[in-house]
């Protein structure tokens, strides 16, 4: 009788648990699917405007256009994961495939951020040198191997987890698969639940991939922002008092860029990263940590498309109302400032005389 007693008050406990994980679950299916939704129109604004005004082929907005595509295909994957998911899916064969998809855009976010960063970089150097317009062919194959590589990369890396994790039934030991908690590498699956070694294998080898790659592409952000602006300074320190106040305002706002755009990557990923080491290394923290970190990841994980598309349309507000400026105070130029006019126009980005290398404002 005992036993009964105590059997039926696990099984009562056990139960309110498992309504109170879903309940976590399903709050963070909608903040996944807000901003997820934001990240769609983010992107695709970019892609959208890029297009129209015929400048996808421009040296500056290539790499941010291919960035932009890779932010949208993810948040459409995690708002279609977001809209699959239900208690009755855990274990569905769409939501694996669907997870793994989206970790190949995932890690294809990676490529594409440092590809634009150390692009903008080229960029903001020529500027500097007066020859933002003499790139060598050698120079834009790279760039045009770098942006495929970039795609191709992650392609490859996800072969094996949809091939073999097809082949040997991974999806069986997925849980909650369909949620963005579980892209980078199934996080939110208990690693003891893969009794088949292959699986087992699998379930390490996409964890591996996802902090690797995060590694790969950091370090070199980091060091490209750093390089960046010690050139900036460098430049600012040898043209002491032959640069306009403009002139800086546009170095300053490029060297913005270079900065703004790493952080928004490093933020973003950085609660995935932090879960995922937590799951690999198997921490027995409490549940609120658990539920805090993914609800964060929910905002976060999501959250790059729509934020890089409010921090490119504001830089380049900045050096659109720069020019503009720059053009109304032309007739109180002296001769010598009217001089410097050259060397001004070729550090800021024009619409007008150049229209194939630039873009203006959103």
């Amino acid at each position: 009788m005992d036993y009964t007693m105590e059997d039926n008050t696990s099984l009562w406990i056990n139960a309110t648990l498992a309504e109170h994980i879903h309940g976590v679950y399903f709050t963070i299916k909608w903040i996944q699917v807000i901003t997820a939704t934001l990240s769609i129109l983010g992107p695709g604004s970019i892609i959208g405007y890029a297009v129209f005004q015929n400048v996808v082929k421009s040296a500056e907005v290539r790499p941010l256009f291919y960035l932009s595509l890779s932010d949208l295909l993810l948040a459409a994957c995690w708002l279609i994961g977001a809209v699959l998911y239900r208690r009755s899916c855990q274990h569905d064969v769409a939501c694996y495939n669907l997870q793994a998809v989206g970790q190949m855009f995932y890690i294809s976010t990676f490529f594409h951020t440092l590809n634009y960063t150390w692009q903008n970089f080229s960029i903001m150097r020529r500027r500097l040198d007066s020859e933002l317009y003499k790139m060598s062919e050698k120079k834009c194959c790279f760039g045009r191997i770098t942006t495929v590589l970039s795609s191709a990369v992650p392609f490859l890396f996800t072969l094996p987890t949809l091939s073999i994790g097809n082949s040997h039934h991974c999806y069986e030991n997925s849980s909650h698969s369909c949620l963005v908690l579980n892209v980078g590498s199934q996080i939110t699956t208990d690693p003891e639940r893969y009794t088949d070694t292959v699986c087992n294998g699998l379930h390490l080898y996409s964890t591996g991939v996802y902090l690797a790659t995060f590694c790969l592409t950091v370090i070199p952000i980091l060091v490209i922002a750093a390089c960046s602006q010690t050139v900036v300074q460098r430049h600012l320190a040898t043209t002491a008092g032959f640069i306009q106040d403009q002139q800086w305002a546009v170095i300053k706002v490029m060297s913005w860029r270079l900065l703004i755009f790493p952080a928004i990557f490093f933020l973003c990923c950085l609660p995935a990263v932090i879960l995922t080491v937590l799951k690999l290394a198997d921490y027995k923290g409490t549940n609120a940590l658990y539920i805090f970190l993914y609800c964060i990841q929910a905002i976060t994980a999501v959250s790059p498309g729509f934020i890089n598309c409010l921090a490119y349309g504001w830089t380049q507000h900045v050096l659109r109302s720069l020019k503009q400026k720059g053009c109304r105070d032309v007739d109180t130029q002296t001769p010598l400032l009217r001089s410097q006019k050259k060397l001004y126009a070729s550090m800021h980005t024009s619409s007008t005389d150049f229209r194939p290398n630039t873009v203006s404002a959103l």
